[in-house]
């Protein structure tokens, strides 16, 4: 573990003389134990620009709980660098006192006591009262949509994305990029954006039969005296990540070619500040920090990171700002002569008791919801554990679906993609729902089943370990490892391509798993066009009728060496 000190030097070592974090004062606050909208807000402005900054609310419109992850490994380079660091070494580094607010928001430490005592995060309305309190003070500020907004929860569903669309169309963004929302198709996606009153950028989007952009690259601002160029990057591996037929003719990728040209290009224009909208990802921003000259700052998305300071890459500032709502950031810079001459930086936690909700945006919330109010608030069955998604290897609502899957599909085995996405529950909540949907609302959810072998289980394990351990970035093609249901193995995060995980084992009665013998496979998500099966969500409701008080002991079927 590297101390705070040499983090800061490695990372924000300027800050003492030409700028300033939010996260002392929240800090002192969060020792104080006092929490108050006034406190929250509180910013010290300075500069010519602000940026706010909002990614990856997956079609969370209301309040929610979210617990941080408890293992997040990083490999190669990035190997113990936030953000990955977790849990107890994530307040050390931090500087940050067990059981405080900031504990809370930003790990999973005694999440779901602490739950209790703060209540839920989010909801479009207090996100609406943290923008339009930042623009009161600095009226001409930028407000970027990072991506993966029209996406992930029954409403999205039921309105193809529209019930996002009207809220964060009321939130006056000025630019937003994308992931997820392809998933709703390319037609449909086209529709929208249409509509949209300001830019879909995708400077990596292309059209495939003629290799030419099919969506703006970038969009010009003028904001306190500065020319800022604002670059949209999409999810670079949506083909592999997600069914390429839903969105034809369309080529993404990383280009970091074209992304180096686009900044030469904006530069040529005049512009004195490069900002990145980007949904690459983390450790790929990183990479693409050292790699494309010229980029002044980075807003970053797709991992669903939240650090409570920036990260530098010589100069480049990234910036990660959490998901499902939780957080905006405001970051105040002084741009002159072409440079950062100083910053100010604050990770806004949405505490939604303590934040009031706007009324405009909470009656317009209201209104996309409430043709479905009835089936939203529906109680399936109740937990007596902690339902969480995040994590490297699994979470107890993608246990939840495993056992849901072998059961009601007479599987031996089952797999549920490693998807970030999916607010938790704490122990004692009803299941509506709502809480279902927003785990599992997508338009591929088919839960198939099939026969497999050993061999082919592996091949699939191997090629998502793959995805998540590359040492190099730029090969991180997924989201967080394929959980199993059904059977244990063991995974060396830091060997090579088809040689981290071993030791596979059927947990019904301790055999090996044998690379000859067929096996009962049930999963869902498939991005195979044609897949046949019932919805994933009418599943897991049918397993809740037989399972009404669910219980999902502590996963202890990956063994994780190399770290």
């Amino acid at each position: 573990m590297i101390s705070r000190r040499d983090f800061l030097q490695a990372t924000v070592a300027a800050s003492a003389l030409w700028g300033a974090s939010g996260v002392g004062n929240w800090s002192r606050l969060a020792a104080q134990q006092k929490l108050s909208q006034e406190k929250l807000l509180e910013f010290d402005k300075t500069g010519n620009v602000t940026l706010i900054h909002i990614t990856d609310i997956h079609g969370q419109l209301v309040p929610i709980y979210f617990r941080e992850p408890q293992i997040n490994l990083g490999v190669g380079a990035d190997q113990g660098l936030p953000p990955h660091v977790t849990g107890a070494d994530f307040l050390k580094l931090f500087k940050i006192k067990p059981g405080t607010p900031e504990a809370y928001a930003l790990t999973y430490l005694d999440f779901s006591a602490l739950a209790k005592t703060y209540g839920k995060m989010g909801g479009l309305a207090h996100v609406a009262t943290v923008i339009k309190a930042i623009r009161a003070d600095r009226p001409d500020a930028l407000l970027l949509d990072g991506g993966d907004t029209w996406h992930g929860s029954y409403t999205v569903l039921k309105t193809d994305g529209q019930d996002m669309v009207n809220v964060m169309n009321a939130l006056k963004p000025d630019a937003m990029t994308s992931h997820w929302e392809f998933t709703l198709g390319k037609d449909r996606v086209n529709e929208i954006v249409k509509t949209l009153p300001f830019p879909f950028l995708g400077a990596n989007i292309f059209d495939s039969e003629w290799e030419e952009p099919a969506y703006p690259p970038y969009k010009m601002f003028e904001r306190g005296g500065s020319k800022i160029a604002v670059i949209g990057q999409a999810f670079p591996y949506l083909p592999i990540a997600n069914p390429k037929w839903l969105f034809p003719g369309l080529s993404f990728g990383i280009r970091q070619d074209r992304m180096q040209a686009m900044v030469d290009e904006v530069k040529e224009k005049g512009a004195d500040l490069v900002v990145l909208l980007s949904h690459n990802g983390f450790d790929v921003d990183r990479k693409m920090a050292k790699q494309v000259k010229g980029i002044d700052v980075i807003l970053t998305g797709h991992t669903h990171d939240a650090l409570p300071e920036p990260v530098m890459v010589g100069k480049t500032m990234l910036i990660a700002s959490g998901s499902n709502g939780k957080f905006v950031t405001r970051l105040d810079l002084d741009v002159q002569d072409k440079q950062i001459k100083g910053f100010r930086h604050k990770l806004i936690p949405i505490f939604s008791d303590v934040i009031a909700p706007d009324a405009e945006v909470a009656a317009l919330i209201e209104k996309q919801r409430a043709p479905y109010k009835k089936d939203l608030s529906e109680v399936l069955a109740h937990t007596g554990d902690l339902l969480y998604r995040r994590g490297n290897f699994n979470g107890t609502w993608d246990d939840l679906i495993c056992n849901a899957l072998i059961d009601q599909r007479e599987a031996d085995i089952a797999m549920s993609p490693g998807f970030r996405w999916g607010p938790s529950l704490i122990p004692g909540d009803a299941i509506t729902r709502e809480d279902l949907y927003n785990n599992t609302a997508m338009t591929y959810p088919q839960a198939y089943r099939s026969e497999m072998t050993g061999a082919q289980l592996k091949s699939i394990m191997e090629a998502v370990a793959d995805n998540l351990f590359n040492p190099d970035p730029y090969y991180q093609q997924g989201g967080d490892m394929v959980r199993m249901g059904g059977m244990s193995y063991a995974i060396d995060v830091n060997q090579t391509a088809g040689k981290r995980i071993s030791n596979m084992k059927l947990l019904k009665d301790g055999s090996p798993i044998e690379a000859g013998k067929s096996y009962t496979v049930a999963g869902w998500a498939s991005v195979n066009e044609g897949t046949k099966g019932p919805a994933i969500w009418d599943v897991v409701e049918a397993w809740f009728k037989e399972n009404p008080e669910v219980n999902i002991a502590p996963n202890k079927t990956v063994h994780v060496t190399g770290t």
